[in-house]
């Protein structure tokens, strides 16, 4: 199931993204194409409620003050363990030490994430959980822009 509601993202963002236009126009017409598209109801309904989380975690985040460093090491949920692997967690944390990720956008990827329905999450599948992220968080296209030719790059690669 975490599938195909990471299947309707994955497509709305592809095409919201490549069009140019805002990522969510007009949620009736876009629920209308998915379904066109062959997404069942139930998924888009789904993929439209996390889209909801991710804005609604992005308006509530109380961001920390610019001038202090953080020091802190996050410790992860045995929950959280046991849906994101040690190959995750360790990416989350390459993508935090290199400046990509910020403590708050690290936690609304973690939220994104564990709100994504299933057992466990891929690698491959948390990379479009954090372009998704960072592509909602003003100030930081550099980050997706980074993360944006990460992800494309690895699916060349797998493509030749």
């Amino acid at each position: 199931m975490k599938e195909n509601v990471l299947d309707v993202l994955m497509y709305l963002f592809e095409h919201c993204v490549d069009s140019g236009s805002d990522f969510m126009p007009d949620i009736d017409a876009m629920r209308d194409h998915l379904g066109y598209a062959g997404f069942q109801h139930g998924d888009i309904d789904k993929a439209f409620n996390w889209l909801e989380g991710l804005y609604e975690a992005r308006e509530n985040t109380v961001h920390p003050a610019t001038n202090t460093s953080n020091h802190s090491t996050r410790i992860f949920t045995h929950q959280e363990c046991e849906r994101l692997d040690t190959e995750c967690r360790g990416f989350l944390l390459f993508l935090e030490q290199s400046g990509i990720l910020d403590p708050v956008s690290r936690e609304l990827v973690v939220d994104r994430a564990m709100a994504l329905e299933g057992h466990h999450i891929d690698l491959d599948h948390l990379k479009w959980v954090i372009l998704m992220v960072l592509f909602n968080q003003p100030g930081q296209e550099a980050a997706y822009a980074w993360m944006e030719d990460l992800l494309y790059e690895d699916v060349v690669e797998n493509i030749h």
